[in-house]
């Protein structure tokens, strides 16, 4: 590494760690230069806690889809404010970053690996694009879906651009015909992306979050000051309308209040039945 690579990756690291220059000069020679591996250093070694920035809260920022040839791939990229995410330098980086998700379909540690245009790997250019604009920009979580099995569907919903919003979901499902019922799998996938559901099935929801559900439910009744027993009944009519409100088939269909999702798969069958076989929704910063 050349001096003035070494003094331009010690001043990235001192922006992002604000550790002194001596320190920083030892971390990146422990480390051959590697960013990331020096902040971790760092760390270890009790010097930087943590970097300023990056320990506040990114939880804006952009979700990005790519369909080619049945395939889908599904990215979300988190910024500290929504005025990052409209900045051109960072709308391109995600762009550039949905590109490579979709080649290492969706390996998050691959992609971070990955070389970008500029010849230099995602997780430097993500230092620098953090160094430039000055926000904690973080690549939070990644998806793929073959076409070995069924067709896939994607809905972007209020899109900035093509494939580029804040919530997007994607539905996997068997069945469909191009001929006959193809348009219902994008209308599926929208009602995802508006309902978002915790689970195909009833009995597929994480246990753990019905029992925190009811554990909630059994204490708002209580403390309401009704009796144990008309309280256990209560509690287990609210559980089961929590589960059905939560399970896709059994929702609502947002385009019919009349029905529901499992309804809508029959009425649009032909020769083989409508199965829905995974799905996924991101909303831009959703859990952080």
């Amino acid at each position: 590494m050349s001096n003035k690579d070494l003094l331009d990756n010690i001043k990235k690291l001192r922006e992002m760690t604000g550790v002194g220059f001596k320190d920083c000069k030892v971390a990146l020679d422990e480390t051959k230069g590697d960013i990331e591996k020096s902040i971790e250093f760092l760390r270890k070694k009790g010097i930087a806690k943590a970097s300023k920035k990056m320990s506040r809260t990114a939880s804006e920022g952009l979700a990005l889809v790519k369909e080619e040839k049945g395939k889908i791939s599904l990215i979300e990229i988190n910024s500290e404010t929504d005025f990052v995410a409209k900045n051109q330098d960072f709308i391109n980086f995600c762009k550039e970053l949905s590109e490579l998700n979709f080649i290492t379909k969706g390996d998050l540690n691959k992609l971070k690996d990955s070389i970008m245009n500029n010849g230099i790997p995602v997780k430097d250019n993500l230092v620098n694009l953090i160094a430039k604009i000055g926000e904690k920009i973080t690549i939070r979580r990644t998806k793929f879906f073959d076409n070995t099995i069924g067709m896939n569907f994607f809905y972007v919903h209020s899109a900035i651009e093509k494939g580029i919003g804040k919530i997007i979901s994607i539905v996997k499902i068997e069945g469909i015909s191009k001929e006959k019922n193809n348009n219902i799998g994008s209308k599926v996938a929208m009602h995802i992306a508006a309902s978002n559901p915790l689970a195909i099935e009833k009995d597929k929801i994480d246990k753990n979050i019905v029992d925190k559900e009811l554990e909630i439910i059994k204490a708002e009744i209580t403390n309401s000051g009704k009796p144990v027993e008309m309280a256990e009944k209560i509690s287990k009519g609210k559980i089961s309308k929590f589960i059905n409100d939560n399970s896709l088939l059994n929702q609502v269909w947002i385009m019919d209040p009349k029905k529901k999702v499992s309804d809508i798969l029959k009425e649009n069958s032909s020769e083989k039945p409508l199965q829905i076989i995974d799905f996924i929704r991101y909303k831009v910063g959703e859990g952080v």
